[in-house]
């Protein structure tokens, strides 16, 4: 009641003056951030096509662009409204305090998703290997399918499809097998040791340049592996593409056997050394 009196009492002249005064006083700091506001949403839009173009200049992936910018517009357009917001006067601690502790709340919850997104980001940058390669990771062997911000797709030899977390995927090891743009395939053979080293070696060269997806150069390689324990072993060692690799891993070894077998090379012989335990004790007495 007390106040509606006052207020009541006030002429219009007064509530005038009033007005003026706060119109004066708060003028400058309106002003001041409708400018910043103005100046800051066109910086934002000038940072986020240079940093769109950049994106694109360097070949990041599609969806890795849309995320990063999206990700920097709405966190500059928030530090821009808090900006604006404490020059106007208003009291923006706690604002940021809830901003904080909501973001600290996400984290905790989705601590393993976060794990996931991180490593995806940094694939999607870095570019250890790309869509079509052949690797190895996390105990998985196959080609990459799809990318993706969270897990990565395998497809395995024996077309099984597998899905690895993007987390540990960026902090294991990767090997990639076809950086290089070829591959070597590792077989191993063995030969009886009266056979000659050098005619099994020919065999072998023929029978693998025979193979229309065996490279010439690099050229295949036969070398002595191990001698020992009743055989000689040799390391069979073609080279062909990516995609060819199975092809080559199979097919070579089954030339290197028939050509092996026309040229009359013997394979080892298995044979098992039995001691007679009553015998020795006897020999022994």
């Amino acid at each position: 009641m007390f106040k509606l009196l006052q207020v009541t009492d006030v002429s219009p002249d007064q509530w005038l003056t009033r007005i003026k005064g706060f119109g004066i006083g708060i003028a400058p700091k309106l002003i001041s951030a409708l400018l910043v506001l103005i100046v800051g949403l066109w910086v934002i839009k000038l940072l986020g096509k240079l940093i769109a173009r950049i994106m694109s200049a360097r070949h990041y992936d599609a969806s890795l662009q849309t995320f990063l910018l999206s990700f920097f517009k709405v966190t500059m357009n928030i530090l821009l409204i808090i900006t604006v917001a404490s020059m106007m006067g208003v009291n923006t601690t706690s604002f940021a305090a809830l901003i904080a502790g909501a973001g600290i709340a996400i984290g905790a919850a989705l601590n393993g998703s976060l794990g996931n997104f991180a490593g995806g980001v940094m694939l999607l940058v870095f570019k250890p290997f790309k869509i079509g390669d052949l690797i190895e990771a996390q105990g998985t062997t196959g080609n990459i399918t799809e990318m993706g911000i969270f897990n990565t797709v395998f497809i395995t030899p024996d077309h099984k499809t597998v899905i690895v977390p993007n987390g540990p995927l960026s902090t294991g090891i990767i090997i990639n097998y076809t950086t290089a743009g070829y591959l070597r395939v590792d077989l191993d053979f063995a030969i009886a040791p009266g056979v000659s080293i050098d005619k099994a070696r020919a065999a072998a060269m023929r029978a693998m340049l025979s193979h229309d997806k065996v490279l010439e150069n690099p050229g295949p390689e036969v070398s002595v592996l191990k001698v020992g324990d009743g055989m000689v072993k040799l390391a069979i060692r073609p080279y062909c593409l990516q995609e060819d690799y199975w092809d080559v891993y199979f097919n070579v070894q089954e030339l290197v056997k028939n050509a092996w077998d026309i040229d009359g090379i013997e394979a080892p012989v298995p044979h098992r050394v039995i001691i007679n335990k009553n015998l020795a004790e006897k020999v022994l007495v």
